[in-house]
């Protein structure tokens, strides 16, 4: 990254003192050479080629001269159509493995990710929002920023309500200890007898008593419990909260064991219960200063139509709040709290209407930090088998799919037979870290907009574009080591480089640039799509370019000291998509 900033300043330099012209830096594009072109960095010389009043293959022939006369690693050039392909000196390729990651300046960054319902279990689309949300975490760690991850817990509102309404009339006491199942488990298998029950329930007032559909919806005497329960709980009724805060528990100790495989964390939870209050005030706020307004039912409401939305819902005529007013208690909450330069939430897009409308309503209220609020929105998760359905109770549980990630990494571990030394403890960690780099990488990889299918049978493979591809990348350069004495990391003079070492410094080159580029997009994308490319260029390495044979000390020691290197630049890649690597394979 530096030697094209090199190659940039030179040529705003020759365009300043050779011809008084003061050239746009964004008119300097400078980008590696195609594989299929002789050349490392390539100059795009059309912008440049009006200001030298020449063709673009003459004015490609003056730039690549003066880069040779003035950066000494330039060693020759060749011109493609206007783009001027540089040649550099094999010894820059070889001090650059030492090139240290230089960080964008700090920032102070609040993180929102996971965000579940207490009305069911974690499944795999919040399995791709935690992952997401965590390596996005890491990713800004690394390159300089204060970053705090945060989760807001959705743990009121009709939506628990009705888990609980069921288990209220068909529960009978059942624990988890006594079910023997995890705690949201449990509860959201009442959550989905709720819907079972009022579906029963709409058909019966449609078929028996002449209802229309939208009728018998609210009439359902189970959605009525359900709506009662709810305002019993916003009065504080002793009877509804002791049954709240022991299906929550349930659910919480269920979530710590999920987030706990998923090698995830958060620096601080916060609870929808806490902070609707806040948000109602807020709402308040609003009406007061008549940013927002009242109907005749007594709901509050925001007019965004000048921002070319619509009107929106703030709080209900019965004075019960909606998702927005919790979101805006808890946004201020965060911001009083951290005085965040940045808030990030990671959520899926189906939510994009709402992080616009809530960004706008703190622009309508004032608040000088209304457009520091970013949504990374991302795609939903789809099988083979079809969209996922949490109230039909077709969703893909992120416990069984872990433990079945966890399984197949087993089965493809035992048909190579290679574990049959280790101790039990050793084989089951293994089969561990490689089923989560299985399932880590595969929803990673893709970028976070995009809408993903996840085929876990694919996922898996240890060829390909896989994690357990990349972590057998870096357990056979440990197997290397495991055979070398006396190996220490020392300046070493080497006279020449084969193609695929060249190959291999090149992709190490890239790393600041590809975490920089991480980090400004949000996309893990960008991480998984570089360390395999780092592990398939090792792999070219490693079959053409003998290392323990090599009778060459100095080339020996140097290709150790590459090895070492990439070994170094996959851990740090791999670590930052949540994934430990392992020494065997």
């Amino acid at each position: 990254m530096k030697f094209q900033l090199k190659i940039k300043n030179c040529i705003l330099d020759y365009f300043k003192n050779s011809l008084s012209i003061e050239l746009n830096p964004k008119d300097v594009t400078i980008q590696y050479t195609k594989e299929e072109f002789e050349g490392d960095f390539t100059l795009v010389v059309f912008p440049l080629a009006k200001h030298l009043q020449k063709n673009p293959q003459e004015a490609a022939g003056i730039l690549g001269q003066y880069l040779v006369e003035n950066i000494k690693e330039v060693l020759n050039y060749n011109i493609i159509k206007g783009f001027l392909n540089l040649s550099i000196d094999f010894n820059f390729w070889v001090e650059s493995i030492n090139e240290e990651i230089s960080l964008p300046p700090k920032q102070k960054i609040i993180l929102e990710y996971s965000s579940p319902n207490t009305n069911k279990p974690l499944h795999l689309g919040h399995i791709r929002n935690n992952l997401l949300g965590f390596s996005v975490g890491e990713i800004l760690k690394a390159t300089g920023n204060e970053v705090t991850k945060v989760s807001i817990v959705n743990d009121r509102g009709i939506h628990i309500c009705k888990s609980m309404i069921a288990y209220q009339l068909f529960g009978n006491n059942e624990t988890p200890e006594s079910a023997q199942i995890k705690g949201d488990h449990l509860v959201g298998k009442y959550y989905v007898l709720f819907n079972k029950i009022y579906l029963e329930e709409i058909e019966n007032l449609i078929q028996n008593n002449g209802f229309s559909k939208e009728e018998a919806e609210k009439k359902a005497p189970i959605f009525i419990g359900a709506q009662d329960m709810l305002r019993k709980w916003e009065d504080n009724d002793p009877e509804t909260l002791d049954l709240w805060n022991k299906m929550n528990q349930w659910v919480y100790d269920g979530f710590e064991i999920t987030y706990k495989k998923l090698g995830v964390d958060f620096d601080k939870i916060y609870y929808e219960s806490q902070t609707y209050i806040l948000g109602k005030s807020i709402v308040m706020e609003g009406l007061e200063k008549k940013a927002f307004y009242q109907k005749e039912d007594k709901s509050i409401w925001v007019d965004l139509t000048d921002e070319g939305l619509d009107e929106k819902l703030l709080l209900r005529g019965d004075g019960t709040s909606v998702y927005i007013t919790q979101d805006l208690g808890t946004a201020q909450l965060r911001m009083d709290e951290f005085k965040a330069d940045l808030m990030i939430y990671v959520v899926g897009n189906e939510q994009d209407y709402h992080f616009k409308v809530l960004s706008l309503i703190f622009k309508k209220l004032n608040r000088p930090w209304w457009n520091k609020l970013y949504h990374l929105s991302y795609g939903m998760v789809d099988l083979p088998s079809g969209k996922m359905k949490s109230r039909e109770g077709t969703v893909v549980d992120a416990d069984d799919l872990i433990e079945e990630m966890i399984q197949s990494a087993k089965e493809a571990t035992l048909e190579l037979g290679k574990t049959t030394d280790m101790y039990i403890d050793e084989q089951n960690n293994l089969y561990n870290k490689i089923g989560m780099s299985a399932l880590k990488f595969f929803l990673l990889k893709v970028d976070p907009k995009k809408r993903m299918l996840f085929d876990p049978k694919e996922s898996i493979e240890l060829q390909g574009f896989t994690g357990p591809f990349i972590m057998y990348a870096f357990a056979r350069i440990q197997s290397i080591f495991r055979k070398v004495n006396n190996f220490s990391i020392s300046k070493i003079e080497v006279k020449e480089l084969k193609t695929e070492e060249i190959g291999l410094l090149r992709q190490l080159y890239k790393q600041s640039e590809i975490l920089w580029d991480a980090s400004q997009n949000f996309s893990p994308a960008v991480i998984a799509n570089y360390v395999y490319e780092v592990a398939k260029t090792f792999n070219m390495f490693y079959q053409n370019c003998s290392v323990l044979n090599e009778e060459n000390l100095d080339k020996r020691q140097f290709r150790l000291i590459l090895c070492k290197k990439t070994a170094e630049v996959i851990e740090f890649n791999l670590g930052l998509l949540g994934i430990s690597t392992v020494d065997r394979m």
